[in-house]
């Protein structure tokens, strides 16, 4: 492949001036695991080694734990006022914003992200949600409490300890942010477990993050498999919460986890198969393009990817014939070129299991518009994929597939579509197309879903919220009940003698 600037893929690995940050964050320090194991992370445009990453194992864990309790139990992070916390958080920012094209070019070659949306979305807005969040660090208090009888109490919101983060490989950076700003703005410490698949980013922000000065043991960063070091941190008897964002499946074993180890609190933001309905007033052209942005919008890699488009039967055949022109202008390649839409899947297991679901679709009788097929003479791309008359229990419109695949049915009722909107085990968001207010109100309120955009999509904000109904999971990230993961509500009473009012 060729990038913009003609070069090729792999010389861009040169240009990263950090790219020997492969060590764990443990204290402070990157440190090389106990065992001295290591793993591979591959770029998946051209399936070639980036780095050898440190493996993390249980002993490894262990470690990062006893710095973060050290941390807490006696450093100075929950010590500190809240604004002095929100100071060194807006300097992690800072550093963030000068070192933009630093982590969109990880982000890019270890996770198949598109370059340019990296350097001017994706990367931007994490600082964004960490200024959020420093702003918020002095604005966490209890309440005065009213009592029936001769006692004054109130409130404290208390810092809930050490948490652990458990991140995926879809958005690394972002994720890691937006785990990391409302733990640290509420006092907290913390053991972060990266994805294997793209564990860079989150090694280069610890980085960042010590370089802001935040102190030593606060923020520790343990990179390996899932089924081991995420494993570890689930369980671990000294950690006080998880946090977890991935898939339904695992995020089951983390419940178990916590339930057989200390009982630690769980928040998980899981799958998704998500609706987008467009009813018969929408514009054609604008539901045409919010469609393939809401499946296909980071190679589909993205829970809330609007995989099912139900359309009302109206202007069905109008929008089909549009969706497939605009598809056919989706670029799917190199993600360094400006000109590129869409880039590969993050490795061989997501790319197979993408290709596998679309072998489901045609053996189950769904019509297949465009696509369905690999693309390009090296790495894990995939063509962007719309079926048609797909049937509601279907795998495809069933399974969350992580990939660019739409599945498009047809509706004639508002009542039909909101029965079979929510006729699924996820509810993480939905997408509503039309100029009709009252129909905007009521599917909205009747759609089981944790975020709802009208006549928009993926159009996240660091001061909205977003979690999970159903399967999707539960607790929230993004907005101030962010902070309500990472804080416990402590109740203080004291008796009131020979007080003149109640």
């Amino acid at each position: 492949m060729v990038m913009a600037d003609g070069s090729t893929s792999s010389e861009n690995y040169k240009r990263i001036p950090n790219i020997g940050f492969t060590n764990l964050f443990i204290n402070g320090d990157f440190v090389h695991s106990i065992s001295g194991k290591t793993f591979e992370t591959i770029d998946p445009s051209t399936k070639q080694v980036i780095a050898n990453i440190a493996q993390g194992d249980k002993e490894d864990v262990d470690l990062a734990v006893k710095a973060a309790r050290q941390a807490f139990d006696d450093g100075c992070w929950p010590r500190m006022p809240g604004y002095m916390r929100g100071k060194i958080m807006n300097k992690f920012a800072d550093l963030i914003d000068e070192n933009i094209e630093e982590l969109a070019l990880l982000e890019t070659l270890d996770a198949g992200k598109v370059f340019s949306f990296e350097t001017t979305v994706d990367i931007p807005s994490i600082s964004k949600e960490l200024r959020y969040f420093a702003g918020a660090a002095d604005k966490i208090h209890g309440k005065t409490l009213k009592l029936s009888s001769e006692f004054q109490g109130y409130t404290l919101l208390e810092p809930i300890g050490v948490v652990g983060l458990i991140i995926p490989w879809n958005f690394p950076s972002a994720m890691f942010i937006l785990k990391c700003a409302p733990a640290l703005a509420a006092g907290c410490t913390m053991v972060v477990k990266p994805a294997e698949q793209a564990p860079l980013p989150a090694l280069y922000l610890a980085h960042l993050a010590k370089l802001a000065g935040i102190p030593d043991g606060v923020l520790n960063v343990v990179t390996g498999l899932g089924h081991i070091a995420g494993a570890a941190v689930a369980s671990h008897m000294d950690i006080d919460s998880v946090s977890f964002t991935g898939s339904t499946e695992v995020g089951r074993r983390i419940m178990q986890a916590s339930a057989t180890s200390n009982l630690k609190t769980v928040s998980l933001e899981l799958g998704g198969k998500s609706p987008l309905i467009i009813f018969d007033d929408a514009d054609v052209d604008q539901a045409a393009d919010l469609a393939l942005f809401g499946s296909l919008a980071n190679k589909g890699e993205i829970c809330v990817c609007s995989s099912r488009v139900f359309v009302q039967e109206g202007i069905y055949d109008e929008l089909m014939k549009k969706l497939v022109e605009k598809a056919k202008t989706w670029i799917v390649g190199d993600p360094f070129d400006p000109s590129t839409c869409q880039g590969p899947q993050v490795d061989k297991k997501q790319y197979e299991r993408v290709l596998s679901y679309i072998d489901h679709g045609k053996r189950e009788g769904a019509t297949l518009l465009i696509g369905g097929k690999p693309c390009g003479d090296e790495g894990y791309f995939i063509e962007p994929t719309i079926f048609e008359n797909v049937a509601d229990d279907s795998l495809i419109a069933r399974d969350e597939i992580f990939g660019p695949v739409m599945a498009v049915m047809k509706f004639k009722t508002v009542e039909e579509v909101i029965k079979r909107g929510n006729a699924t085990s996820y509810g993480l968001a939905a997408g509503i197309v039309t100029n009709d207010l009252n129909i905007a109100n009521r599917v909205s309120r009747s759609i089981r879903a944790g975020i709802v955009w009208i006549n928009c999509y993926h159009n996240f904000d660091s001061g909205c919220p977003i979690g999970g109904y159903k399967m999707s999971g539960f607790g929230k990230d993004h907005g101030m009940e962010a902070l309500q993961k990472y804080i416990k509500t402590k109740a203080v009473v004291t008796p009131i003698y020979d007080s003149p009012w109640l």
